[in-house]
């Protein structure tokens, strides 16, 4: 039973040590407690805040990168556009360019076409007309083969000749 009614003179000692350390701790070491644990808030109350403002800046840089995404996008569809458009252009002043070339040559081919006929005919009648000669020349040949022909032609002739 000792143990559980204390004697006097231990509660006395007891409660006096605890009244003298309680004095210690408050003189000396409850203050740089308060302040360690104080400074401690402190600094994750910064630590937080610095948190919440890092988190705070994160956001506008994704909402900055957000929009800076959105730009080149729309600057790439811009220059691909163009890029389209100016393909699109050269190549129908290509096609433009072939087709004037295409008639410029089908124009010079049938000028010369039409030359070369021109000459062919030319020629052609060149040989017509001598080979008619040529024909002529024998019949008339045959005609005038003997003198009584040839003195009837010149009568005749000469009788043309008067008339007119």
């Amino acid at each position: 039973m000792d143990l559980i009614k204390p004697d006097l003179g231990l509660l006395f000692w007891t409660g006096l040590v605890f009244c003298l350390l309680l004095f210690l701790l408050a003189k000396f070491a409850w203050k740089p407690i308060l302040n360690a644990v104080n400074a401690r808030g402190q600094k994750i109350q910064e630590a937080l805040d610095l948190a919440e403002k890092t988190r705070a800046e994160m956001q506008l840089l994704q909402a900055e990168n957000d929009k800076i995404i959105k730009e080149a996008r729309a600057e790439r569809d811009l220059i691909v556009k163009d890029a389209k458009e100016t393909a699109t252009k050269m190549i129908d002043d290509a096609k433009t360019k072939s087709k004037i070339e295409a008639d410029k040559i089908v124009e010079g081919a049938r000028t010369s076409i039409l030359m070369e006929k021109n000459a062919a005919i030319a020629e052609l009648k060149t040989q017509v007309a001598a080979i008619s000669l040529s024909i002529a020349e024998k019949i008339v040949r045959q005609e005038l083969s003997s003198d009584e022909k040839q003195k009837a032609l010149a009568n005749k002739l000469a009788d043309d000749v008067n008339m007119n």
